[in-house]
């Protein structure tokens, strides 16, 4: 199977779930973990990964937690793959030509290159502001139903940071 790993799922879930407070709400990683039905243990390491590419900014201590350091509609889903998988790469000889002695004549390395720009500019279109959608917005505020498989509908409370 060729796809994404797990942690790159949970990382694109982890900035939805930011895209859909209020600009410069900050959360804790516990909030996320327990609304978005992710493992702690995970989340920590991918919010590191994801302030190191400038996509999420953290506060440590007392009143900390995570937020945005961009606007949803800034952040692509190629950003989040980008942090995460270094990349996105279907073959080695579309970033490393030189890798193989054959690329320059090669119909095969031509379409690897194709497929994964047109990846790339389709993960590039898909913006956070766009995915955050109502359902969305409730999940961020409430939570997962896990009996039911949807948003809850209880409210809870989000620190604003100023």
């Amino acid at each position: 199977m060729l796809g994404i790993g797990r942690h790159t799922d949970y990382a694109a879930r982890i900035v939805l779930h930011l895209s859909c407070l209020p600009e410069g709400t900050q959360v804790t990683a516990d909030e996320i973990s327990r609304k978005r039905l992710l493992p702690p243990s995970f989340i920590r390491r991918i919010v590191g990964r994801l302030a190191a590419a400038g996509i999420l900014r953290t506060t440590r201590g007392a009143g900390g937690g995570v937020a945005l350091a961009r606007k949803p509609g800034e952040i692509s889903l190629l950003d989040v793959v980008a942090a995460m998988e270094g990349g996105v790469t279907l073959n080695a000889c579309v970033d490393t030509p030189r890798s193989c002695p054959l690329a320059e004549a090669c119909p095969v390395q031509r379409a690897w290159t194709g497929v994964t720009r047109a990846l790339e500019a389709e993960l590039e279109a898909v913006r956070f502001d766009r995915l955050a959608d109502p359902l969305e917005h409730r999940v961020a505020h409430s939570g997962y139903d896990v009996r039911k498989g949807t948003a809850a509908h209880r409210t809870t409370r989000v620190r604003k940071k100023d």
